[in-house]
């Protein structure tokens, strides 16, 4: 080889190892520059409408980012929360369940009649509430699948009947008191993380993140395909472990980690887990992405329709019960008022598109904190709850419009 050559292979080594060293130092930053660039901007919306409304209300009254108030914050989030999940479920196939409010107050005096009245075990009552939950979201299903009517028309027609349903469980009373002091009721209204074990699983996120992303790159390596710095992947491990840490030492200082909050975040992870992880929920963003390509694609639509009315209602019959167990009561006005647009509202705020075929778990857990601090911001400035409905229904607006714009703006890059 001439010595010309051999300059000219050094020179392109060198420069295989420049651009290498820039891929690890700069790859997550550029790549995620280019999912918002394209429309893809996750979470990033509502991170960004947190950060401004917890600014302005803790600006306006210090004690709304007191330890004592965010505690009291997560555990008014986790029952509407958890029935949000369910809302996304049924979001990403594109559908709509307007019941999941008198479904859970159904749940609830279920719940009631059957521990109080009736003396049956609570387990036993809860896992009835939970049946009956799925039963009626199968009922949905049938007339969805099998009938053809509409889902919005299915579930508000569902939401009548289950209804009239819970006033004739409380009957002429209309309310159940559930024994304060119970088991069930301590974990709605008191019961927290102890503080070490706060710390543990604070620690567990990261850990997950960095195990998983290292055996995605060294899978990725082997198979010759680019992968992602290890840099990149431990710098946001360690992010995310240093914020949670904070989170937990912060809550602390006062009540705590409510465990109710804690069992929301775990139903969510396991959510995230299935919508993304496995087959059932890849077909999930398929039938919402494309009804009849996903039939072509052997999928069996109706039983992915099924699974996303029957988990939606058990969802809402679980935020039911726990909402009982949190205002240790089940009454008339159990998953009435503003239960089922907090619902919706949350998931389509947490960034669950309208449209069906792209959401997330994590978009109910976001949403419902967005919507809850404006709750909790408003009470505490003494304003009326007018402006909240207000408030939340522009922020909802708002949601809607980026989504539809992002949907633009991945089509126009060719990413769906």
């Amino acid at each position: 080889m001439s010595q010309d050559s051999k300059q000219s292979a050094v020179l392109l080594d060198r420069s295989d190892i420049r651009v290498n060293h820039e891929t690890g130092l700069v790859a997550t930053i550029r790549s995620s520059i280019d999912k918002v660039r394209s429309g893809d901007l996750g979470s990033l919306p509502v991170v960004v409408g947190l950060v401004i409304i917890w600014t302005v209300f803790g600006t306006l009254n210090p004690t709304f980012l007191s330890s004592n108030n965010l505690a009291n914050l997560l555990f008014d989030a986790s029952t509407v929360g958890i029935i949000s999940l369910g809302i996304v479920c049924v979001l990403m196939v594109g559908e709509i369940d307007l019941s999941v409010g008198s479904i859970s107050g159904f749940a609830s005096a279920m719940v009631g009649m059957l521990w109080v009245n009736e003396g049956w075990p609570v387990a036993l009552a809860i896992l009835a509430a939970l049946v009956v939950g799925g039963v009626i979201g199968a009922i949905y299903a049938v007339l969805f699948n099998r009938l053809g009517m509409p889902s919005f028309v299915a579930t508000l027609a569902g939401l009548l009947a289950v209804l009239g349903m819970q006033l004739y469980l409380l009957g002429a009373t209309g309310s159940i008191n559930l024994p304060y002091g119970s088991a069930i009721v301590n974990f709605g209204q008191l019961l927290v993380i102890p503080r070490p074990l706060a710390y543990v699983f604070a620690l567990i996120p990261g850990a997950v993140m960095l195990a998983t992303g290292w055996r995605a790159v060294r899978r990725r390596k082997q198979a010759n395909l680019s992968a992602p710095s290890v840099g990149g992947l431990l710098t946001k491990a360690f992010a995310i472990t240093v914020a949670l840490e904070f989170v937990a030492f912060y809550l602390n200082q006062d009540r705590g980690i409510p465990w109710m909050f804690a069992l929301f975040v775990v139903l969510a992870i396991v959510m995230d887990y299935a919508l993304t992880r496995t087959q059932w929920g890849r077909s999930m963003s398929a039938v919402g992405g494309n009804r009849e390509a996903a039939r072509r694609a052997g999928i069996n639509v109706r039983r992915i329709y099924t699974s996303a009315f029957v988990l939606c209602a058990m969802f809402a019959a679980l935020g039911g019960v726990l909402a009982a167990a949190r205002l240790a009561s089940a009454s008339q006005q159990a998953g009435t008022g503003d239960v089922n647009l907090n619902a919706i509202a949350a998931a389509v705020i947490g960034g669950t598109s309208l449209f069906g075929g792209r959401g997330s778990a994590y978009s109910a857990l976001l949403g419902i904190i967005v919507i809850q601090s404006i709750a909790s911001g408003l009470t505490m400035l003494d304003l009326s709850s007018a402006l909240r409905y207000m408030i939340t229904g522009a922020v909802l607006a708002i949601a809607v419009i980026v989504d539809s714009l992002a949907r633009r703006s991945r089509a126009s890059h060719g990413r769906g």
